[in-house]
């Protein structure tokens, strides 16, 4: 049986409005950064090709959330990636990191603007300064869903990320999707990795600056 209440709508008591300090583990990545030594490698018909990227990401606070027992906070992100020196993004992503304080639990949900979603989880003390979360392709609950058209073409097996908090205040992340890419044998690591420097502070949520 699930761990949860008979009553799904009784909603949690005592819920502190400051989203800012009830993140856990996602507080250090609260704010608006930016990362000009990124790496991406993907795949290409005459192999694989490995480009440097300039990445931007806005993190903010949102209200806390509830599913009737069960209680969220999290951010709101929007991140876009760019080859230096142009001005048209190549990748655009939108999704929300959130942080479940009573099963220490981080959940990552991606929405990428070529019709695909991910949503991934891991675990994560409190205090934790490195995490991971995975998605898998048949995962009953986390998993990763695209068009018939990428669904014939390139296949999402597996999304891996892992996030570092850094001594300095930077952090870093580096992603690995698998990916079986249709006419190979063999799957293919799809690797992002950046370290990102904060650029400007988060907007307190909206509960918390009434």
């Amino acid at each position: 049986m699930p761990p949860f209440p008979e009553d799904i709508s009784a909603e949690p008591s005592g819920i502190n409005i400051d989203t800012l300090s009830n993140l856990g583990p996602l507080r250090d990545l609260a704010g608006i950064w930016q990362g000009s030594r990124g790496v991406d490698a993907s795949p290409k018909a005459e192999g694989p090709e490995k480009r440097a990227c300039v990445e931007r990401i806005e993190l903010q606070p949102i209200d806390p959330q509830t599913n009737g027992p069960q209680r969220l906070y999290g951010l709101r992100y929007h991140t876009h990636i760019l080859e230096p020196d142009e001005v048209e993004a190549y990748h655009d992503q939108v999704g929300y990191w959130l942080w479940e304080p009573a099963t220490s639990t981080v959940i990552h949900t991606l929405t990428i603007s070529r019709a695909q979603i991910v949503m991934a989880v891991g675990q994560a003390g409190v205090d934790a300064k490195q995490f991971e979360l995975v998605a898998t392709r048949d995962a009953e609950n986390f998993g990763a869903g695209s068009t018939p058209c990428l669904e014939y073409a390139v296949n999402t097996v597996e999304f891996r990320i892992k996030v570092t908090i850094n001594p300095n205040g930077t952090w870093s992340y580096e992603e690995d999707t698998l990916l079986m890419i249709r006419g190979s044998d063999e799957p293919f690591h799809h690797i992002d990795r950046n370290t990102l420097t904060r650029i400007a502070a988060p907007t307190p949520n909206p509960l918390a600056r009434k």
